[in-house]
C-alpha cells in the first residue's frame, strides 16, 4: 500500500477444518482476551474472525456462517460467548447479523454472564482529519482517516483504485497515523508535479470508502491484498462513525452517439491519421473507459494504459491483424490528446508518454514471447494470417502457461504433451486431491482424459473439424467451458469398448459429429 503499511500483526488463525471446530477455536480465541483487553484488540479479533469467510458465497437457502456462529455462541454460557457476541453486535457485516448478535447477547446475559465492560466502547471512535494522496493522473489514491479513542489516535488507510471504478484494493489499521501523514506530505513535497496531497471532508471520505468497499465486494475474484479481508469488518464499523457520506456521483452510460463524437473529436485533433485502424483503436479506448471507469471514461494514466494493453494481449478484444501496426501511433496520439484535454502539467505529460512508450515496447516483447511459448519453430508457418489463426487455436486450447496443482505453482511449456496435460489438470482443482491419492476413476477421470485428448487435437489441428466446431460454437455466444462440454460429449458418444483407461473411436464418425455441432 502506498505510502506505507503499518498494520497490526496478524493473530494466529484457527486451523480446524470443520465448521464446529472453527467455531470452538473462535470462542477459544475470545477466551484468551482476558477481563480488560484493549478495545482495539477486540475489534481486530472480531474483524479477523469475520474475514475468514468474507469471500464465501452463500447459496440460496443456505444459512450464512455468521448467523451459524451467532447461534452457536448463543448456546454457550461463558464470558467468551458474551465477548464474541458483543463484537458481532457491532461489526457483523449485515444488519440481520448485527440484530441477531444483539438478541443472542441478551440471551447469554440473561443466564447470568456479565456484559463485558468494554462493550460500549466498540467502534466508539472520534473522527479526526482525513487526507488523500495520489498520482496526478488519478489512477489510484491513498486515503487516510484519523480516529481517536481515549486520547489515542489510530488510522484507517485504504488504497483506492480508480482504474477499476474506485474499488478498494487494500485497507489496514495503522497505529501511528501522524507518521503516515508525514510520509504522505514528504512524497508530495518530493514530487509536487506528479503527486498530490489534499485534506478531504469526512463526508467525502465516507463516500469513497463505502462505495469502494461495496464495489470490491461484488467482484467474484477481486484483486485485493492479503490484509483486505482481515480489516474489512473493522473498516465498515469505523466508517459508520463518519458523517453521512456525500451522495455518490451520478453515472450516465454514454450512448453510441456520444462515443462516436469523442472518436471524431480525437481524429479531428490532427494528432493522428484518419484511418480505419486509428478509428478502431480510438473507439476501443472509449469503450474500455466506459466499461472500467464509467464515471470518467476519458481519464488517462499509466496504470489505466497498462491494463488496457494487458486486455489486448489477453485477447479480450478482437483485433484485425491489419490494424496491429497502427496501435503505437494511435495510442501515443490518444495519450497526447487525453492529457491535453485533462490539463495535465508538462511533467505529467512527459511521464505519461514515456510510460506509454515503455508499455508498447513491453507489449511487443510479450507478443513475441507468446509466439515462442506456443510454437517450437518446427511448424514452418510463414504466412502471418495462418500463424495468427494457429496461435488463436492453441491459446483457446491452452489459455495460460501458469497453473497451481496442490500447493505448487507451476509455469509449464504447453508444447510438451505431458506438461500440456498438467495444464489441463490445473484447470480442475476439484479433482486434484483424488488424482494425488490415485482414487480418481469413473466418469470424472474419463471426461478429464477426453478433454486432454481434445486439447491435443486442437494443438495439432487434427482433425481440423475440432477447431471448425469451436469457431461455430463461439459465434453462438458459448463460453470456452461450455464449448469444451459440447466437444467432450461429441467425442464421448463415439467411444467404443476398449481396455481400462484406453480410448478408441471411429475418426470418420467423430468428424461427422463435430460437423453437426452448432
Amino acid at each position: 500500500m502506498s505510502p506505507v503499511s503499518r498494520a497490526r500483526k496478524k493473530a494466529a488463525q484457527p486451523s480446524t477444518p470443520s465448521v464446529t471446530g472453527l467455531f470452538k477455536d473462535v470462542l477459544r480465541d475470545f477466551s484468551t482476551l482476558g477481563a480488560e483487553p484493549e478495545v482495539l484488540d477486540v475489534e481486530l479479533l472480531t474483524s479477523e474472525v469475520l474475514g475468514q469467510w468474507w469471500e464465501i458465497e452463500v447459496e440460496e437457502g443456505e444459512t450464512p456462517l455468521g448467523l451459524e456462529l451467532i447461534a452457536f455462541a448463543e448456546r454457550k454460557i461463558t464470558p467468551a460467548a458474551a465477548a464474541l457476541l458483543a463484537g458481532l453486535r457491532v461489526f457483523a457485516e449485515t444488519e440481520e447479523e448485527r440484530e441477531a448478535a444483539a438478541s443472542a447477547l441478551n440471551t447469554v446475559l440473561g443466564r447470568g454472564i456479565p456484559e463485558p465492560e468494554w462493550a460500549a466502547d466498540l467502534a466508539a471512535v472520534t473522527v479526526g482529519d482525513c487526507w488523500r494522496t495520489g498520482d496526478v493522473f488519478g489512477d489510484e489514491s491513498s486515503l487516510l482517516c484519523v480516529f481517536s479513542r481515549g486520547g489515542v489516535e489510530h488510522g484507517l488507510l485504504a488504497l483506492v483504485d480508480f482504474t477499476e471504478g474506485g474499488r478498494i484494493r487494500d485497507v489496514v489499521v495503522v497505529d501511528k497515523p501522524q507518521d503516515v501523514l508525514a510520509e504522505m506530505r514528504q512524497q508530495a513535497a518530493d514530487d509536487p508535479e506528479l503527486v498530490t496531497l489534499e485534506r478531504v471532508l469526512p463526508e467525502r471520505a465516507h463516500q469513497l470508502l463505502a462505495d469502494g468497499l461495496a464495489a470490491t465486494d461484488v467482484v467474484e475474484e477481486p484483486d485485493v491484498s492479503e490484509d483486505y479481508a482481515r480489516f474489512h469488518a473493522l473498516a465498515l464499523g469505523w466508517i459508520r462513525a463518519l458523517p453521512a457520506p456525500e451522495p455518490s456521483p451520478e453515472i450516465t452510460e454514454w450512448p453510441e452517439q456520444v462515443r462516436e463524437e469523442v472518436v471524431a473529436d480525437f481524429i479531428g485533433s490532427g494528432l493522428v491519421e484518419d484511418t480505419e485502424a486509428t478509428r478502431f483503436y480510438a473507439r476501443l479506448l472509449v469503450d474500455y473507459g466506459c466499461e472500467t471507469e464509467p464515471g470518467s471514461p476519458l481519464r488517462v494514466g499509466p496504470e489505466k494504459l497498462a491494463r488496457f494493453l494487458e486486455s489486448l494481449l489477453d485477447g479480450e478484444f478482437e483485433v484485425d491483424e491489419a490494424y496491429e501496426e497502427a496501435l503505437e501511433p494511435a495510442l501515443l496520439g490518444w495519450v497526447t490528446w487525453a492529457a491535453d484535454r485533462a490539463g495535465l502539467p508538462e511533467a505529467a505529460r512527459v511521464a505519461l508518454l514515456e510510460s506509454a512508450t515503455e508499455f508498447l515496447e513491453e507489449f511487443a516483447q510479450d507478443e513475441d514471447s507468446t509466439l515462442d511459448v506456443y510454437f517450437d519453430g518446427s511448424e514452418g508457418i510463414e504466412d502471418p494470417a495462418e500463424l495468427a489463426e494457429a496461435l488463436e487455436r492453441r491459446m483457446f486450447a491452452v489459455p495460460t502457461v501458469y497453473t497451481e496443482i496442490g500447493d505448487e505453482e507451476l509455469e509449464l511449456e504447453p508444447a510438451d504433451p505431458e506438461q500440456r496435460r498438467l495444464l489441463v489438470i490445473g484447470e480442475h482443482p476439484e479433482y486434484h486431491e483424488a488424482l494425488a491419492e490415485e482414487t480418481f476413476d469413473g466418469e470424472p477421470r474419463m471426461r478429464l482424459a477426453l478433454k486432454t485428448t481434445i486439447v491435443d487435437q486442437l494443438w495439432d489441428d487434427e482433425p481440423a473439424e475440432v477447431w471448425q466446431a469451436v469457431r461455430r460454437l463461439s459465434e453462438t455466444g458459448l463460453e470456452r467451458d461450455e464449448i469444451f462440454d459440447r466437444l467432450i460429449d461429441a467425442l464421448s458418444a463415439q467411444l467404443s469398448e476398449a481396455g481400462e483407461h484406453e480410448m478408441d473411436y471411429d475418426v470418420d464418425d467423430y468428424r461427422k459429429a463435430l460437423g453437426d455441432l452448432a
